[in-house]
């Protein structure tokens, strides 16, 4: 279903479909862009039967990042009333409870990258370009850039492609590992799908607690991980999806979960 005139939202089973759809506009972001980007992320809330997303593009080019008549026409005052909700925006995919993945083809520039640096697991078409060229138009990566990309890359990675502007093609960042899997074009949406599929399948709350354990630490101390594997294992050793899975194992048959 379209959400205006550049993002679509479609579901294959349980998996979520979003789809930058504006690709003689380069899937440029600007204003209308995030705003039905919102109105699908509520509808992602109220979908409790979703158990992953994907998100890909339509064109030859994930998105060229944003639009620049809309940065020609923000203001500090703009960015003060608003960078927290823009923000929230591409936080979104780190903290869904649901896994996230990202499909990029093509030119993957600025906006675009911080978008899928959100994502849990980003797969790379071998045509895929990423770059982040804020620095060049007086201004640094805001929604993110620099605080996940260093996370991800490193210190000096993060350096290089931030303040050096410096373009990457798709096996670079698989190699400094900006995204975690390369594939030929083609293979592109279905090897995102597939994973999606595979991990839709898994019991819910293992996958919600694996995401947030990951996330945590990522951003804390050992101590405070354990800490957090502690209460996680003690919730999840008490579902039934956990003794479903087991005894499905050794029964040789197909789980059937329940979330509970």
């Amino acid at each position: 279903m379209s959400y205006g005139n550049h993002l679509a939202f479609d579901r294959d089973g349980r998996i979520g479909i979003i789809t930058l759809d504006n690709a003689k506009g380069f899937n440029l972001v600007g204003s209308d862009f995030l705003y039905e980007l919102e109105e699908i992320q509520k509808e992602i809330l109220n979908d409790h039967n979703l158990a992953g997303i994907m998100i890909n593009a339509n064109g030859e080019n994930f998105s060229a990042g944003i639009d620049l008549k809309f940065l020609q026409s923000v203001s500090s005052q703009f960015i003060m009333d608003n960078l927290v909700w823009l923000q929230n925006l591409y936080s979104f995919w780190q903290e869904l409870p649901i896994p996230v993945i990202a499909a990029i083809n093509g030119l993957c520039y600025g906006s675009a990258t911080e978008l899928i640096l959100g994502c849990d697991i980003r797969i790379a078409a071998e045509n895929a370009k990423f770059s982040l060229p804020e620095v060049r138009f007086g201004l640094s990566p805001d929604m993110g850039g620099t605080t996940r990309l260093t996370h991800l890359v490193g210190i000096g990675q993060a350096k290089r492609l931030i303040m050096g502007c410096e373009e990457i093609d798709a096996e670079e960042a698989l190699r400094i590992g900006l995204v975690e899997i390369l594939v030929k074009k083609e293979a592109l949406n279905e090897r995102a799908m597939k994973l999606a599929h595979k991990m839709a399948d898994f019991p819910p709350a293992g996958i919600r607690f694996a995401k947030k354990g990951i996330n945590l630490a990522n951003e804390s101390s050992v101590q405070t991980g354990l800490l957090f594997e502690q209460s996680q294992s003690t919730f999840c050793c008490g579902t039934e999806d956990l003794r479903e899975a087991v005894t499905a194992f050794l029964e040789k048959r197909k789980p059937v979960f329940t979330g509970r």
